[in-house]
């Protein structure tokens, strides 16, 4: 019954961590204290602007009917996050964290990784995840990517490539594997960093049968003038340059990718 119900609290976990919770669950659990101070929030928190007084009084609120309440130390959290005040961010979000460790480590891990660039805590994050968790342990927060992914590319920022091409890799060949828009694309050009010029036209070529970017055929069109390849090398580049034009580029509304180009790079080919 307890495996039963591990399963099933985070096979919730997206709707749980990115939304507002609901409130009935915690009634069913028993939990009164959960139930009341989710129901306070659910009445009353969408009335106001996250960044106004109004809107932390409710959340202080709740905490104070259940200081438990993971889902309120979320939302006291998410201002800071927006407004890029990290240690405030983090003193609210390590302690959802810490009453509702399945449902806000991804939370926590993605944004470590997104917006602090935070690299080694996002690894520990998704490690510890990987530890208390023995089932597939989801997408960061906006759902761009596989926690592996972002662990992957955790590992590459952190300087260690080969880490990175291992973890990144044994994903994709994973069985039930389920492509991600950038994953071929960021595995390739690991490849094309540590000069496997085979294995990173590879992986760039199938990113190209998934989905096409203008990023992925700038960097085949380096790697193209990097092995002396001036045909392929035209080809790509201005396939890339005609792809930026429509605007078919690599894009997230709140920050730069990592792998992510800009036409002038393009330009000064």
């Amino acid at each position: 019954m307890k495996i039963f119900y591990l399963i099933l609290v985070f096979s919730l976990i997206n709707q749980l961590s990115f939304s507002q919770p609901n409130c009935n669950a915690f009634l069913w659990q028993g939990d009164t204290a959960q139930f009341t101070a989710c129901k306070l929030l659910e009445d009353n928190l969408n009335k106001h602007y996250q960044f106004s007084r109004e809107f932390h009084e409710w959340v202080d609120s709740a905490i104070t009917i259940c200081p438990r309440f993971a889902y309120a130390y979320r939302e006291k959290a998410a201002p800071y996050v927006k407004s890029g005040n990290f240690l405030e961010w983090k003193k609210y979000i390590d302690l959802a964290v810490k009453y509702d460790s399945l449902g806000y480590l991804p939370v926590r891990a993605s944004l470590r990784y997104k917006f602090f660039a935070d690299y080694k805590g996002a690894i520990e994050d998704i490690e510890l995840l990987e530890k208390i968790y023995s089932g597939d342990i989801g997408s960061s927060s906006n759902g761009t990517y596989h926690l592996k992914v972002v662990k992957a590319l955790c590992y590459k920022k952190s300087g260690n490539l080969p880490k990175a091409i291992q973890i990144l890799e044994a994903y994709i060949n994973e069985e039930n594997y389920s492509s991600g828009p950038y994953d071929l694309l960021h595995l390739g050009v690991m490849y094309l960093e540590a000069e496997d010029y085979k294995n990173a036209e590879k992986y760039l070529d199938l990113q190209n049968v998934k989905y096409e970017f203008a990023d992925t055929y700038y960097y085949l069109a380096l790697l193209y003038k990097k092995t002396g390849d001036n045909d392929h090398f035209s080809l790509c580049k201005n396939k890339a340059h005609d792809l930026y034009s429509i605007n078919q580029r690599m894009n997230d509304t709140y920050n730069h990718l990592i792998d992510q180009i800009y036409h002038q790079q393009i330009l000064k080919f």
